[in-house]
């Protein structure tokens, strides 16, 4: 197929009637699409420190458009009314388009005037589409969207995982075809950036994302909405190449692309190739560090937080105690542990015979906390319940908050607000928890305490200290004290070299607990491999 550029206005006859119209009809719908119009997205875009980056100021960056415009917000999950924002769009568009035509024909505007207008649309669009998988891509070119299983989730039975939960796990398990699928976006981003790779980067992303976008529906997703978004943007930029490729692979006769390219002055010229050089440099160059130094250090679905390493590991209950009373093992029993997990980060987890709010955000968002980073539950049913929990080693104390949330924070806000802004959570579950208050943040952590994790902000490695981390952290003190998590406190003590860990202390509704962990070692037949986030060393 060969391809020529035409720096020549073409005929005034080329544009139809019907081509003119739905070219304005296209050309309002996809500004609209392509442009950041939340005002967050600027607040953020304002709040960067750009001396000490996040790979989430970035990314955040490269993710609007399909989310939230001016006709709306998108919701997540498998449901069709996710696209009601972009059927909200195309109406506007249309009566746009409508005016529009109406009101040229009044003035009798020259039609090879749409050349322009269709080449600066067509550049708005491949760096919108080139961005934003760009940043879509990184998080799994450096596996950290989809994790390897924790203890706790290879300790659940595979029918209380979700639909979703069981894809991601799929590719949690092979972290190199996770690999593959991010170089693939990411280079059909790149591509776009260059004019004449445009239609082998859009065509890579109609497969790729249009891929993606049935997983979703398939597998009760809940990225299809996005996923879309890329296959509709990518479709646009290969208007042009549709009749060369029907010519070329299905009638088999000689085509020819005829692109329009305006004439720039050199000045114009030069400055375009800098910006896409510095474009190219910040969303592929640095980003690609960040994005490396969240998966070393900082993978935003696990806790950055070590655990105690001594603890480390999968249990039987072989001893538990309420109250004073032994409650012998039963796997009907509602409040005995049947098993536990510490996993090598932050979290205990532990499994009962009680149903359970099911949390189906898939650990999604942007939280720094380790608290609000919950894809080691969400997407579990039955009895797992996790905890995160602050360590004081000195006396051996655990102390436990439960990483549940009735109401999953918003998934990638923008500014700053991202997983840990879920306030309003925990206030709601004041309402509709029919279980015993919580333990008040005093009553759990005495500010003779508290001062001893007072510097968890710092507890990750210096090159993920970010100033988006610290950010974050500053607001959680207040957060804290309205939040009604179920906490408690248990000491613990270790036996027979690691093999047994006693735990004693206050649940969560104020009965004493005593618990019996005999260590266990299972023979799955997975491995985790050496790509694996984190470092908890």
């Amino acid at each position: 197929m060969k391809m020529s550029v035409n720096n020549i206005l073409q005929d005034k006859r080329r544009w139809t009637t019907f081509q003119l119209i739905a070219f304005r009809i296209s050309f309002v719908f996809f500004i609209i699409i392509s442009i950041p119009n939340n005002p967050l997205w600027y607040k953020h875009v304002f709040a960067i420190d750009w001396l000490n980056l996040d790979y989430r100021d970035l990314y955040d960056i490269c993710r609007f458009g399909s989310g939230v415009n001016w006709f709306g917000r998108t919701t997540f999950g498998h449901h069709l009314q996710g696209y009601s924002i972009w059927v909200n769009t195309l109406f506007f568009s249309v009566a746009a388009g409508v005016l529009w035509t109406a009101f040229l024909k009044l003035r009798k505007r020259e039609r090879y005037e749409y050349d322009k207008l269709f080449y600066w649309l067509n550049v708005i669009v491949r760096y919108r589409a080139g961005l934003g998988i760009i940043g879509f891509g990184f998080t799994k070119l450096f596996p950290v969207q989809m994790p390897y299983p924790s203890l706790g989730i290879l300790d659940t039975d595979y029918g209380d995982l979700t639909a979703q939960k069981i894809f991601w796990l799929s590719f949690g398990i092979v972290p190199w075809y996770q690999v593959f699928a991010g170089i693939l976006e990411v280079g059909a981003g790149t591509l776009l950036f260059f004019r004449k790779t445009v239609p082998i980067g859009a065509a890579l992303l109609v497969g790729a994302l249009g891929a993606i976008v049935v997983v979703n529906f398939a597998y009760d997703g809940g990225v299809h909405v996005y996923s879309s978004y890329f296959v509709l943007l990518s479709l646009f930029l290969l208007i042009p190449y549709y009749r060369p490729f029907y010519d070329l692979f299905v009638r088999e006769i000689p085509a020819k692309v005829s692109l329009y390219l305006p004439e720039f002055n050199p000045a114009f010229h030069y400055f375009s190739v800098g910006l896409k050089a510095a474009a190219l440099f910040i969303f592929v160059g640095v980003f690609s560090y960040l994005q490396y130094i969240d998966f070393r250090y900082d993978p935003y679905k696990q806790p950055s937080s070590a655990g105690v390493q001594e603890l480390r590991g999968q249990y039987n209950v072989t001893e538990f105690k309420l109250n004073g009373e032994t409650r012998p093992f039963n796997p009907y029993d509602t409040i005995r542990w049947q098993s536990a997990t510490f996993e090598k980060w932050s979290t205990l987890t532990f499994r009962i015979n009680k149903p359970l709010r099911l949390d189906l955000s898939n650990g999604g968002g942007d939280p720094k906390r380790d608290v609000n980073r919950t894809f080691e539950l969400s997407g579990v049913a039955g009895g797992q319940r996790a905890f995160h929990y602050y360590a004081d080693t000195d006396n051996q104390m655990l102390y436990l908050e439960d990483k549940y949330k009735l109401f999953p924070d918003p998934r990638n806000v923008t500014a700053g607000e991202g997983g840990d802004r879920g306030v309003r959570n925990y206030l709601a579950d004041r309402r509709l928890n029919d279980e015993s208050p919580a333990i008040s943040l005093e009553e759990w952590m005495p500010d003779s305490v508290r001062h001893k994790f007072a510097d968890e902000v710092n507890d990750v490695h210096p090159k993920a200290r970010t100033t988006r981390r610290i950010r974050e952290f500053a607001k959680a003190d207040e957060l804290a004290k309205k939040e009604t998590r179920k906490r408690f406190v248990v000491n613990y003590a270790v036996y027979d070299n690691g093999n047994k860990v006693i735990l004693r202390g206050v649940d969560e509704n104020r009965d004493s607990l005593y618990v019996v962990l005999d260590r266990v070692v299972k023979d799955y037949k997975l491995a985790p491999g050496k790509l694996v986030a984190g470092q908890y060393d």
